[in-house]
């Protein structure tokens, strides 16, 4: 059973290191995040740097990621062996080509973070209220490729607004500085990056892609069946940890962020706290999953997503929820539940 634990001492990460494998091999694992050095990547970088990977005989590098609809993209390519990322553009590439093997062994996100935010000042209330409208993203990004099912969802026509390509750190600039109407992305980096740019959160508009009925499963483990049948210790191993430091980053949020700063010396410790609440709070840690643990995915929503993204793109090849998900690899009932 996991039990909290007092905050390590942020030493270098040799120090970390857990004793009991320094004398075996590790296994080397490629892993991508799906965006920057943020609030909600922090829990990750956690896991590493306290030595829960190496604990399980991994040697695991990880990277900042470029969006969700990216890491797919590098996973199945052989760039990276595995990485964390909104479900859904998974989803559609493993719709859209049936020789792709990928699939998620462990759900991290119960509730969808993806989002279409604007400002007040727009004029923009309602979904429908986005026709005609600028909206600013990266191509990689989740929101906007699962826009047409937000748009489906929504009732109107998704083909009647207009898209400015950007890199990520344009996004929020774009909205800020009145160059886009809107823009789509996660909660916890839309939202935060806003108020970061001074914008007051009372003149931050959200629409949530659950509350028009696109309730998604959403930021998941990614990897490929053919690296996890290959390496299932390591699979489990991986989420052990990851859920490990998951409650240790709700225990003590801060502590989370401290150690990501490590990396980022400019972090604003207070914004990215804040950030890292609200994944954790909103997303990850919900009712459901506070009682229950984690790994109890409700196959019948994970089917209705699947669907939604094949209605979205009108795709006529069919999937189940098990083509996508797979529990085989999560650790023992005892590990995915806070003592």
């Amino acid at each position: 059973m996991i039990r909290r634990r007092d905050a390590l001492a942020l030493t270098g990460a040799s120090a970390l290191a857990a004793p009991a494998v320094q004398a075996q091999q590790l296994l080397d694992v490629r892993f991508t995040l799906d965006w920057a050095f943020q609030g909600p990547q922090a829990a990750f970088l956690l896991a590493l740097d306290r030595g829960y990977f190496r604990e399980a005989g991994l040697n695991v590098t990880m990277d900042r990621g470029f969006g969700s609809g990216d890491v797919p993209i590098k996973i199945s390519s052989g760039a990276y062996d595995v990485g964390v990322a909104d479900l859904n553009p998974t989803i559609r590439l493993r719709l859209e080509r049936p020789d792709v093997d990928l699939f998620t062994p462990f759900i991290v996100y119960d509730a969808t973070a993806l989002a279409v935010m604007t400002l007040r000042r727009e004029n923009i209330r309602t979904p429908r209220d986005l026709a005609g409208k600028l909206i600013a993203s990266p191509e990689s990004d989740a929101g906007r490729q699962l826009f047409p099912a937000f748009a489906r969802a929504a009732g109107f026509d998704a083909s009647s607004v207009r898209w400015q390509t950007v890199t990520p750190q344009l996004r929020e600039p774009m909205l800020a500085q009145g160059r886009a109407n809107a823009i789509t992305g996660f909660i916890t980096s839309g939202i935060f990056s806003l108020r970061g740019l001074g914008i007051p959160e009372q003149d931050i508009v959200t629409m949530l892609f659950s509350d028009v009925g696109a309730d998604f499963y959403a930021t998941s483990l990614i990897t490929s069946r053919r690296w996890a049948q290959a390496n299932p210790r390591a699979v489990t191993g991986l989420i052990r940890g990851l859920i490990r430091a998951q409650y240790e980053s709700l225990s003590d949020p801060q502590a989370a962020i401290m150690n990501m700063r490590r990396r980022e010396p400019l972090t604003d410790v207070a914004l990215e706290t804040e950030r890292l609440r609200m994944s954790l709070e909103r997303l990850t840690f919900t009712p459901h999953v506070r009682q229950n643990g984690f790994g109890r995915v409700d196959t019948v929503r994970l089917q209705r997503s699947i669907d939604s993204v094949r209605d979205a793109f009108a795709i006529v090849r069919p999937m189940t929820a098990s083509d996508i998900y797979d529990p085989a690899f999560l650790p023992a009932a005892t590990d995915l539940k806070l003592a």
